[in-house]
C-alpha cells in the first residue's frame, strides 16, 4: 500500500514537554484538514467498509453523546448539511444517524473517542479509531483511564490523577489540545496492536518515518461527555528533519 505522508506539522512537534502536557486550543482549530485529507479519508472509507469491527464501537448508552458528538462536527466541518456531505475530495457521504460513530469515521480526519464519567473514572464507550498507533480498540473499550494507560511507563499514579481531574475540569467551549511524536519504521497509519504483543524495537537515529499525534480534548455541552480527538501526521525523516533545524518555541 502506498504510504499516506504528510511534508508538514502545523506545530512544534519537538518541543520539549512534560507529561500530560496540555495547552489550551481556540475551539475554531477542532478539526482541521491538511493535505493529506484524500488520501487518508480514502483509506478511513476502505477501513470502515472492511474491517468495521476493529475501527468503530459505540455502547449502547454512548447513543446521545454520539449523536451529540455528529452534530457537533457537522457544524464545525460541514455546516447546513442535513442528509449528506460532500467532502473536499468529492465523495459524497450520507449522513446515518443509525451509525453515528461510521459515519464520522467518514467525515473528517480525526479518530474520535468518547469518554463519559463512570463512577471515579471517565471510560471510553465510543470511538471511530481507524490510525491507532500500537494500540487496540477492541482492548480499550469499556475501560476507564488508568487500564487505558497501563502500558504507558510514565502514567503513574500521580499522572492518572492529574488527567483524571483534567476530564472533571474540561469546560464546554474550552477546549485543550497536546501531542505526541515517536520514530516508526512503518509509515502505515492503520497499525493496531494488543497490549502483550510488544512494539518492536524502533532505532530514532535511523528510522524512515516520524510520526505525531495533535491531540484534542473537548466537553459537549449536553451530554456532558468529554470527545479525544487525534489528528494523525507521518512524515519521512528527511522532512521531519528539516521541520526541526526551522522549528521554534511551541505550546504546550
Amino acid at each position: 500500500m502506498t504510504a499516506i505522508l504528510q511534508k508538514t506539522i502545523p506545530y512544534d512537534a519537538f518541543a520539549p514537554r512534560r507529561l500530560p502536557g496540555i495547552a489550551p486550543l481556540d475551539s475554531s482549530d477542532w478539526l482541521i484538514r491538511d493535505e493529506a485529507f484524500a488520501g487518508q479519508m480514502a483509506l478511513r472509507d476502505e477501513l470502515v467498509a472492511t474491517r468495521r469491527d476493529a475501527v468503530i464501537a459505540l455502547d449502547a448508552a454512548a447513543e446521545p453523546a454520539a449523536q451529540e458528538l455528529l452534530d457537533t462536527a457537522l457544524t464545525h466541518a460541514y455546516a447546513g448539511a442535513a442528509e449528506r456531505v460532500t467532502r473536499p475530495d468529492g465523495a459524497t457521504v450520507p449522513i446515518d444517524r443509525a451509525d453515528p460513530m461510521g459515519t464520522l469515521a467518514r467525515l473528517v480526519q480525526e479518530d474520535l473517542c468518547i469518554l463519559e464519567k463512570r463512577g471515579g473514572e471517565h471510560m471510553l464507550t465510543a470511538a471511530a479509531l481507524c490510525f491507532p498507533a500500537s494500540w487496540s480498540l477492541a482492548e480499550k473499550f469499556r475501560r476507564p483511564l488508568t487500564t487505558i494507560h497501563d502500558p504507558v511507563a510514565d502514567y503513574d499514579p500521580n499522572i492518572a490523577a492529574r488527567v483524571q481531574r483534567l476530564f472533571d475540569g474540561i469546560q464546554p467551549g474550552r477546549p485543550l489540545w497536546r501531542f505526541n511524536a515517536l520514530w516508526y519504521d512503518d509509515p502505515a497509519l492503520h497499525q493496531p496492536r494488543g497490549e502483550r504483543d510488544g512494539r518492536d524495537p524502533v532505532d530514532s537515529a535511523t528510522a524512515p518515518f516520524f510520526r505525531s499525534e495533535r491531540q484534542c480534548l473537548m466537553r459537549l455541552p449536553q451530554t456532558r461527555a468529554v470527545v479525544f480527538s487525534i489528528h494523525t501526521y507521518v512524515l519521512t525523516r528527511a522532512d521531519a528533519l528539516a521541520l526541526e533545524q526551522t522549528s521554534q518555541p511551541s505550546s504546550p
